[in-house]
């Protein structure tokens, strides 16, 4: 079944976090994100905060795109150097393949604003008809991750679902 951009997409939101899901530290990023989704007319379906543990956001993934079918799962958290970041590990190991203009055009837009973007190891990715997308634990950054990849998201994710709409503009 092909979908067009105008039907909302089912997101799902997940934050990585040790301390947060022990609730030692309140999630700030998980309920911006969910803003920032809903205001771009996404449909905002679960959000969970689990610790930074590779099985478990592995499990969390396949979950949410085999059982709940989410058209888009954005996560935040973990994507560092920190030895419990594992988030790109999780999500490269269960994607079938990977999109790395997101993350490239990610990178780009933090580095824009600090060096210490080059440690940010995100990845983007796509599991049967969602696509994944890593984004780093800090609320300012995942705001600017997220801004820098919004123009494209329909059209991707239009295409990951069949459309066969060009992705260059007539001109």
């Amino acid at each position: 079944m092909i979908r067009q951009s105008a039907v909302p997409y089912r997101c799902g939101v997940l934050t990585l976090s040790d301390k947060g899901a022990r609730g030692e530290r309140e999630d700030t990023c998980g309920p911006l994100l969910r803003e920032m989704l809903h205001a771009q007319g996404f449909e905002v379906a679960v959000s969970l905060v689990i610790p930074d543990q590779q099985a478990l956001i592995e499990q969390t993934l396949v979950h949410w795109v085999d059982e709940m079918r989410l058209d888009l799962i954005v996560t935040t958290g973990g994507t560092g150097v920190a030895p419990s970041d594992r988030t790109p590990e999780a999500t490269a190991r269960v994607v079938d393949m990977q999109v790395p203009g997101l993350s490239e055009a990610m990178r780009l837009a933090s580095l824009e604003k600090t060096v210490q973007a080059v440690w940010s190891r995100g990845i983007a990715g796509i599991r049967k008809e969602c696509l994944i997308i890593n984004l780093p634990g800090s609320r300012k950054a995942a705001r600017e991750n997220l801004e820098a990849v919004f123009p494209a998201l329909r059209h991707g994710l239009d295409k990951i679902k069949g459309s066969d709409a060009d992705c260059a503009r007539m001109e």
